[in-house]
């Protein structure tokens, strides 16, 4: 257990990482979450991350309230990620401890983290899973 706490983003992080655009319908959305079998896509517009989109922020999209009219299913997908994203969210650097990225998942009950370096561009995502085989990798050893 010692390893993981001294353990960073930068050991665990996933470095290839996908992004969609601000533009993209849920329609594609919801095909990526599909393939890709992720929780959640760095929006990125030109080189800047400009928000997250979670599998979360795809679902609230069609959740309605009594005072609200139920829009066509077709109307729905139509929609596009700048109007679901999460512009304000949470990101870690390459040197962040894993405990501290374990602590802000469990805090705000996220599943993932867009990775950023010192000069704010994407190097990488950090996911349970990854957070999951350090803990793993470090009960091995």
């Amino acid at each position: 257990m010692h390893r993981f706490l001294e353990a960073s983003v930068g050991q665990y992080m996933t470095r290839q990482v996908k992004t969609v655009a601000r533009d993209t319908t849920m329609r594609e959305l919801h095909r990526m979450f599909e393939v890709d079998d992720f929780n959640c896509y760095p929006v990125r517009e030109g080189d800047d991350i400009v928000g997250v989109v979670s599998d979360f922020d795809f679902l609230k999209c069609f959740a309605f309230n009594p005072g609200r009219m139920v829009p066509a299913y077709d109307d729905l997908l139509s929609r596009m990620v700048v109007d679901v994203m999460t512009p304000e969210f949470i990101y870690v650097d390459p040197a962040t401890k894993l405990t501290r990225v374990l602590q802000l998942m469990v805090d705000h009950r996220m599943k993932s983290l867009p990775v950023l370096d010192a000069e704010q561009r994407l190097v990488g995502i950090i996911s349970r899973g990854d957070i999951m085989r350090a803990l793993t990798e470090s009960a091995r050893k």
